[in-house]
């Protein structure tokens, strides 16, 4: 008979005296995405890009235009921050941004093709890091972590509303 696995969740707790950060999964997180980002800055910078414009360039890929807060919103980081960002990039050449055509009060951005071209390039140089981070991981595997991430994030979401 297989043996069960011992609950090792307490052991992410650090409310607990059992706590051991290596199974602190947000400590786990962001040594992980510590290790990310300073594997493809250089490369986004040999680009002209930073991490804050790849985040950006990321989500409007996917849908352009978007409004700074609906932007601010997908990256998780406050609207200030996410205005300035879009500043900086409109004045790069890489997004526009204007009033919504429904409501003037929100601000819409949009890829420029500069922007469109940059990211392009940013997609190629940070193509092999995610080759190389997710070797190894079946196709299972894979889609599991996704969906525990997300679980991850809604939890938290839900956390933050109360």
């Amino acid at each position: 008979m297989k043996k069960q696995p011992a609950d090792s969740r307490g052991l992410g707790d650090p409310g607990t005296t059992a706590f051991r950060v290596g199974k602190y999964p947000f400590f786990l997180l962001n040594r992980l995405v510590s290790r990310y980002n300073g594997v493809i800055e250089p490369r986004l910078r040999a680009i002209g890009l930073d991490i804050p414009y790849w985040r950006v360039l990321m989500i409007l890929g996917e849908a352009s235009p978007r409004g700074v807060r609906d932007l601010a919103d997908a990256a998780v980081i406050p609207l200030s921050t996410m205005t300035r960002i879009v500043q900086r990039m409109a004045t790069a050449g890489l997004v526009e941004a204007g009033p919504s055509a429904e409501d003037a009060r929100v601000t819409m951005v949009k890829l420029t093709a500069t922007g469109e071209e940059k990211l392009a390039e940013a997609r190629s140089a940070t193509s092999p890091v995610y080759a190389r981070t997710i070797d190894g991981l079946s196709a299972r595997d894979f889609d599991r972590l996704v969906d525990l991430l997300e679980r991850l994030h809604a939890n938290l979401g839900d956390q933050a509303m109360s």
